[in-house]
């Protein structure tokens, strides 16, 4: 018995090299999609916050269940939170990421006590209520968020004071890829490990989890929490690679979108909303380029096809496919 015992941490704890290999995915896309658009690195590393921003969504609804269309609120504060930062205190481009999560979890914290006690249609409507304010906050406060001209000349210094942020976006494509890899490491531990399956527990049937002595606005609102420091990080990342922070930041639109790209993804998969959002992003970005003015009719059709004949989403549907060529292999 003793033995059994000591072999079983040091079973738990050996490396196996298929533990990194979402990771190692991520890596290789990362390192493709800066090969196959070199001259329009700005675009990919619009691609890359898009995924970080989708992550943060996935968190909140795909795992926990809590519905929101005001995730752009947590988005927002990030971009000014860095933006303000880097113009007023240091452009030091790694202290803004951690004022723009600061910034993203602390506007989580301050409205999540009241959208994690209203459930539905009014959850949904009180998210969009307070991304809306902040709208209206920054869109009024001229003198602090620049109002409609939003704040601009940002400027961050070189990355660990050698790497410049280039007219080119070479800089700012590989500090957005480093950024993602290390928030979908952290989240994919974070959802394995029992904190995420008890959200989950809690999006299936929340009634169970309470009467088995789950403490739901806990677990919740630290959800939540983290999903807003994922989505402030994902603002803070936009505005020093931009060095441009906007009202649209803050804008239902950016919720929406973020929403459109998990739904395509496949919800309660983090490996879902990257790929969702790189399908949607290429989508919108070839559709917008051949008809500027119809390119939504596209995105309209894909989703509509992916909600009726991949109700689980793109990830559900490699998933099922990939099962099917197991079980075939199996039988021959």
């Amino acid at each position: 018995m003793n033995t059994i015992l000591m072999k079983a941490p040091a079973q738990r704890l050996r490396w196996r090299p298929t533990a990194l290999a979402p990771e190692a995915l991520l890596l290789l896309g990362g390192i493709g999609l800066y090969l196959l658009v070199p001259d329009d690195l700005g675009f990919a590393t619009r691609v890359l916050i898009g995924a970080l921003f989708a992550l943060s969504l996935d968190l909140v609804l795909g795992y926990g269940g809590i519905v929101t269309l005001g995730q752009a609120a947590l988005f927002g504060s990030g971009a000014y939170a860095a933006g303000l930062f880097a113009l007023h205190l240091s452009g030091n481009p790694l202290l803004g990421l951690v004022a723009g999560a600061a910034a993203g979890a602390a506007t989580a914290g301050l409205t999540g006590w009241l959208v994690l006690r209203s459930h539905g249609l009014t959850a949904v409507m009180i998210t969009i209520a307070v991304a809306q304010v902040l709208l209206e906050v920054a869109s009024k406060w001229r003198s602090v968020t620049g109002g409609d001209d939003g704040l601009s000349g940002i400027a961050v210094q070189p990355l660990f004071g050698r790497f410049e942020f280039d007219f080119f976006g070479h800089t700012g494509y590989w500090y957005a890829l480093v950024v993602l890899l290390l928030v979908f490491a952290a989240l994919r531990r974070l959802v394995a490990a029992p904190f995420g399956l008890t959200l989950v527990g809690l999006r299936e049937d929340r009634v169970r989890m309470v009467a088995l002595g789950c403490r739901l606005q806990r677990r919740l609102g630290t959800a939540y929490l983290i999903g807003g420091a994922v989505a402030g990080l994902a603002g803070a990342l936009s505005a020093q690679v931009t060095q441009v922070v906007g009202l649209s930041s803050l804008s239902f639109a950016q919720s929406a979108e973020a929403l459109v790209m998990l739904v395509l993804g496949g919800t309660g998969r983090l490996w879902g909303a990257i790929l969702g959002t790189a399908v949607f992003m290429g989508v919108h970005h070839l559709a917008s380029s051949i008809d500027p003015l119809r390119w939504m009719l596209v995105i309209g059709v894909m989703l509509l096809g992916v909600v009726l004949f991949m109700p689980q989403g793109l990830s559900g549907a490699v998933v099922s496919l990939w099962r099917r060529l197991q079980r075939r292999q199996e039988a021959a």
